[in-house]
Parts: structure tokens; sequence; C-alpha cells
């Protein structure tokens, strides 16, 4: 949260990229920052000599008081997660199904980190994701405790509504608001107090279509989305918006979009990224792989050189299936492979 020493120590020019809604503040309270932005609160403060505090009514020690109560009520009320302490999540063993101790001890996921979770269907991936977006304690079925930074996760994480630790994306999106493309992502936008909300969402469409098998536009009813389409914005989306440093995707394979292309756009917004699938391209893309049996973690594999060999060849297979797929869908004759 904001404090007097953060605010000695930094710009307003870092508080106004930070949290674009405190331009409200300065405007509200006829403060004149232009040109000013690379001084701190204080020595901006202290360019009013007396006479003018007293004509503008302006109290160093009020104002200062009033920016730092404003700024943690919106950044409350907004959810805003700070992100930047958020370094890693470490998983610490549990049980499986049966009672028995998992293989491991801790498994600690650092920012920019790609972990996939592997196993047959029924054999537990889901409930991990769910102990991690809960932040487990020792109380859930598994038995798992979730650490961030190596700490017991701070319970607003697991209760608040708006402070989300976790962004999950699952294998079934259905919408049943009766809203555009450009509407829904323009109320997620506002939400987050974004100023630029025009440029972001011209930045969120063009990712999604980049991911996306067949294009979209804004002013596509969200209800009429395919489960690739709405996978594709809802990835764009979380990517550019969210606020939550873990994304958790439960099977993306199946979702008709360019999965390179999607995990690139979460790692370039330094997400840490978990996910499910039965998908060998997306296993081998992953840093690890966790192997699930029988509700608990069996083994952690580390990716190998060998194995990122084999990912190049089985990505060239899929990129002729890719291609075959697309000539189906546009009524071309597949005369060759």
């Amino acid at each position: 949260m904001i404090n007097e020493i953060i605010i000695n120590d930094k710009p307003i020019s870092y508080f106004l990229e930070k949290y674009p809604f405190l331009t409200s503040f300065f405007s509200e309270n006829n403060l004149d920052i232009t040109g000013k932005e690379n001084l701190n609160f204080y020595d901006f403060l202290n360019l009013f000599t007396e006479e003018e505090k007293e004509d503008f009514g302006i109290s160093t020690r009020k104002t200062i008081s009033d920016f730092i109560i404003y700024t943690n009520q919106m950044i409350e009320f907004l959810g805003i997660q700070e992100d930047n302490g958020v370094n890693s999540v470490s998983i610490i063993a549990g049980n499986d199904k049966s009672g028995n101790p998992e293989k491991f001890e801790k498994l600690t996921i650092k920012k920019g980190e790609i972990i996939c979770i592997v196993g047959p269907t029924g054999s537990g991936k889901s409930r991990l994701l769910a102990d991690i977006e809960w932040t487990a304690q020792n109380d859930t079925p598994t038995q798992r405790s979730i650490l961030i930074n190596n700490e017991i996760p701070d319970k607003k994480w697991r209760f608040s509504s708006g402070n989300k630790l976790v962004a999950q994306l699952s294998q079934n999106m259905n919408f049943v608001m009766d809203l555009t493309v450009y509407e829904f992502l323009e109320l997620h936008a506002k939400s987050r107090m974004v100023e630029n909300i025009e440029e972001v969402i011209d930045k969120i469409i063009k990712k999604a279509n980049n991911l996306a098998g067949e294009q979209f536009a804004l002013d596509t009813p969200i209800t009429s989305l395919s489960g690739g389409q709405s996978r594709a914005m809802m990835i764009a989306d979380t990517a550019i918006l969210s606020k939550s440093p873990i994304v958790l995707i439960d099977e993306i394979e199946n979702a008709g979009i360019d999965r390179k292309k999607a995990l690139d756009i979460l790692i370039d917004e330094d997400k840490i990224v978990l996910m499910a699938t039965h998908d060998p391209i997306l296993a081998l893309m992953g840093d690890k792989r966790i192997v699930i049996k029988n509700g608990g973690i069996d083994k952690i594999i580390e990716t190998t050189k060998k194995e990122k060999l084999i990912l190049i060849d089985i990505q060239k297979l899929d990129d002729k299936i890719m291609g075959l797929r697309t000539k189906l869908r546009q009524g071309e004759i597949i005369e060759e492979i």
C-alpha cells in the first residue's frame, strides 16, 4: 500500500503510470502538475509559496494524507494486485486420494515460467489448479499448502472478490451478457480505471485475432463467439488487463487457437503460467511438467534438451495439420499433405 516513504521516494510520474486514476485526484484538488511530473509529491507541494498555499487552501500535511487515503482506497476498491511483489509460488506436498504422501517435498515456480500439469482424465489436475487458486493451507482434500514468495499468503487473496492472486481460464466459457466484444472489453477497462481505453481495446482485439482460427470484430456479440474465439479474447484480456500475477489454464488445446502464441502473450506480460493439458506440444513447451496420479503429484520432470528437439519435429507436423484445417475451413480441396 502507498505510504509517505514511497511518496518521498518516487516521482509523480511513477504514480500516474501505475495508477492512472490519480489524474482525477490532481484535477479535483486544482493541482497543476504539468511539466513537474519528475518531482516527488513533497517537492511539488514545496514549489508553492506560503501565500499561494493560503490562497489555494493547500496544507502540505493534509494534501499528502488525502493523497495516501485516496490512492489506497482506490487500490482496494478496484482490486488492484501489487504483483511486482509476487515473484514465486510454492507448492508444499500433501497426499493423494488414498492418503499416501506425494512424491516430492516442495516445488517453487518463478515468474516467467511455464509449468504443465499432465495425467489421465480424473487424476486430479484441476484439483491442483484449485489448490493454487484457493491458496490452500492444509485445508483441502489434498492437504497441500501454497506459499507466495516462500511465505503464507495474505488472506485477502483468498477471500476478497477484488484482490485476485490468480486468473483462471477454464475449459468452458459461456457468456450470457447481451454485450458486443467492444462493450465487454470497455466495461473491463473502465473497471480498471484505464485511461487509454481505445488503445487497450485495440491491442486486445488484435492479439485475440492473432490467436483465433477465425477473425471476429468489435461489434460481434460475445454470445455468438465460438469456443476458440472466446478463449482467444479472454487470454488476450487476461494478459493485458488482469492484474493477477498467476494464470491457471485448464485444457487450452481444445480451444482452436494458436497455443504457442497464447503462451507467449502471457509470458510477455510477466505472468506465472500453469496449465493442465493432454497436448504433447504444450507439455514440452513448459519448463517443467507435473505428473498427477490418483489425485497426487507423482513426478516433477524438467523438460530435457532432447525433448525440446523432439518438440521442433512435432510442431512441424502440427503446422501441417493446422494448414489442412485452414484449407478445409476455406472450402479448398486437399490435394497433397
